[in-house]
């Protein structure tokens, strides 16, 4: 797999114009223009870069690697350095919005350089991106055209200062639209959380709980078809529990049906259970339920 760790080497593969800046680049639409297309296809590759672009296709399709996205409307992706990217692009599209690529390293010795960190939307698959409504999109807009600014002129010592702030308020305003997309869905995370919870039952009514143990966050995601981070952040703002919450109370739920067993001891229902040190399940249930297993078997018979 190709990896590209500079700003130039990553455009020039992808046979964009190079950047006027070592570790920054802004593509951008006005009136009439179309945004510069990158080469028809690629393998996997990855770059340090970040990338964050908005997307509205006015011809033809886009395709991301094996599937077609709807970006009619505009929407806004978000990559992450190493991040693997790939795609395929059956026809051609002409499509507005912008494009913004800087390379990590534009952020040391910044308080953005952590806080960017914390952004979980970066990990997101492109299905899951951010649509926006004309209102927002034109917020977003000016923000870039603010940067836009910065990045064709002439640098002085003010300017690194004004495009990072200028970066770190559009990624307030994508967390803060990204929350009205969670909230304007409900029944997509209603449905998210019931295709969590049947994934769960398959697997533990499939025997695998004993012979592989429990499965991670990535696994049921994987079979949801989406990202770990939009599954867990899309958990929360529904239910106020993430998906590693979701699978504790799963796993207690179920350890209360062995429990009754009076045949088995606590480990051998914790080994059942999948867990692969005992005292950790007996921890997780008297964190959850207020009282040891052992508390619990025998509160059940005295009840």
């Amino acid at each position: 797999m190709k990896h590209f760790k500079t700003l130039s080497s990553f455009l020039n593969y992808i046979e964009l114009p190079p950047p006027e800046h070592p570790m920054l680049s802004v593509f951008s639409t006005k009136g009439e223009g179309f945004l510069p297309c990158p080469k028809e296809s690629s393998p996997p590759i990855t770059n340090d870069c970040y990338s964050i672009s908005l997307k509205k296709i006015i011809k033809g399709d886009l395709n991301y690697g094996r599937t077609n996205y709807d970006f009619t409307n505009g929407v806004l992706i978000f990559i992450a350095p190493r991040q693997v990217l790939q795609w395929d692009n059956s026809v051609i599209y002409e499509q507005k919005g912008f494009s913004l690529n800087f390379h990590e390293d534009f952020l040391k010795g910044t308080e953005l350089a952590q806080q960017i960190k914390k952004y979980s939307f970066f990990s997101y698959s492109v299905n899951e991106a951010l649509h926006l409504s004309p209102r927002e999109e034109k917020q977003i807009e000016s923000i870039v055209e603010n940067i836009n600014i910065e990045y064709l002129n002439n640098p002085d010592e003010f300017s690194k200062e004004i495009i990072i702030s200028q970066l770190s308020t559009l990624l307030k305003y994508a967390k803060r639209f990204y929350e009205r997309q969670f909230l304007n869905r409900k029944e997509l995370s209603n449905n998210l959380l019931e295709q969590f919870n049947q994934q769960l039952s398959k697997y533990f009514n499939s025997g695998q709980l004993q012979e592989k143990g429990i499965p991670s966050i990535e696994q049921i995601a994987d079979q949801l078809s989406v990202s770990q981070r939009y599954l867990s952040d899309t958990l929360k703002k529904e239910s106020g529990k993430t998906s590693t919450e979701h699978l504790q109370l799963y796993l207690i739920d179920e350890a209360k049906n062995v429990l009754l067993n009076p045949g088995k001891t606590i480990s051998e229902v914790a080994y059942e259970l999948g867990f692969e040190y005992p005292p950790y399940f007996s921890r997780l249930f008297k964190k959850k339920e207020g009282i040891s297993p052992k508390e619990y078997r025998k509160k059940h018979k005295m009840n």
